[in-house]
């Protein structure tokens, strides 16, 4: 079957043993990515039975991913099974989760904490999650129920044929949408999901989000610009023309030019002009280089 595990970690040392020996019993080997850890993740991964690859410094969470992509491709694996280091995924899920991969079913798989589940996850995470998967999903053309899930399975064809450039943590946004443009096969299955764990607060909740958003929206701007500028740009046209309308017909009332009105709706409505002007010439450029690759 050669099924490799792989965990991409960061001061992880508190969980990282246990998951390493869970994980062994569903994989061929397993992979710890430390990320420049302070702690003693990389040194008890290893006494757990686990081959570790160790940063000289912080990275990010895509350079272990791709380190794990790339150990997977050189293995000749059949399917490579990414889960955090932080314990709130249960590695005995692993075969569930792979299971579409090694079917020959999907070339991506999704466990996700929101289907056919009903867990205790909190409000401000489950808030997080719906504006992520919203601008993810105008990014991709797949729609996720949980974008930025670290529990996933990738095929050996996905590994062969993908490379991913994110550094960050919107590396799930990122493979999510170049695998669907590549046209792969993706899938969901449900998954269960813990938060009671050791540094469950490791990074800020908002910052995190925020960071990951921002990357989203280049990603959207870069490969679809027309729905990134085209379309906030029609809607201020809009609104200004509104504003405008509502200004002349105000001068046939009073028979007093509204200044201040009519000044503001020329304003958007110039500006939602140039934003389509801009989605237009970035779409067609995108485009074009599109079908010279």
């Amino acid at each position: 079957m050669k099924v490799l595990v792989a965990i991409p970690c960061y001061n992880e040392g508190l969980t990282i043993g246990s998951l390493v020996l869970k994980a062994r019993q569903y994989a061929d080997e397993v992979l710890v990515i430390d990320d420049g850890s302070r702690d003693r993740t990389a040194e008890v991964a290893a006494l757990a039975g686990a081959t570790v690859i160790a940063h000289a410094g912080q990275l990010g969470k895509g350079a272990g991913v791709r380190d794990a992509m790339n150990y997977a491709r050189d293995g000749g694996y059949r399917a490579l099974v990414l889960i955090d280091g932080d314990g709130q995924h249960s590695p005995d899920e692993i075969p569930a989760v792979v299971a579409p991969i090694l079917s020959g079913r999907a070339d991506l798989v999704i466990g996700s904490r929101f289907l056919e589940t009903d867990y205790d996850i909190p409000l401000y995470r489950r808030f997080g999650q719906i504006v992520l998967n919203i601008f993810t999903n105008v990014s991709s053309d797949y729609h996720s129920t949980d974008s930025q899930s670290g529990f996933r399975a990738l095929s050996q064809r996905a590994l062969e044929d993908l490379e991913l450039k994110s550094d960050g943590y919107n590396v799930e946004s990122d493979m999510l949408s170049s695998f669907s443009a590549s046209g792969y096969t993706i899938t969901e299955v449900p998954i269960s999901v813990k938060y009671e764990v050791p540094h469950k607060h490791k990074k800020n909740p908002l910052t995190h989000g925020f960071g990951v958003l921002t990357n989203i929206i280049g990603t959207i701007g870069a490969r679809k610009p027309l729905t990134a500028f085209g379309t906030p740009g029609i809607l201020i046209a809009l609104i200004g023309l509104t504003i405008s309308t509502w200004g002349a017909y105000r001068y046939t009332l009073t028979m007093q030019v509204p200044f201040f009105t009519i000044s503001i709706g020329a304003l958007l409505t110039l500006t939602g002009l140039l934003l389509l002007t801009a989605g237009l010439i970035l779409h067609s450029l995108v485009a074009l280089i599109r079908s010279k690759n």
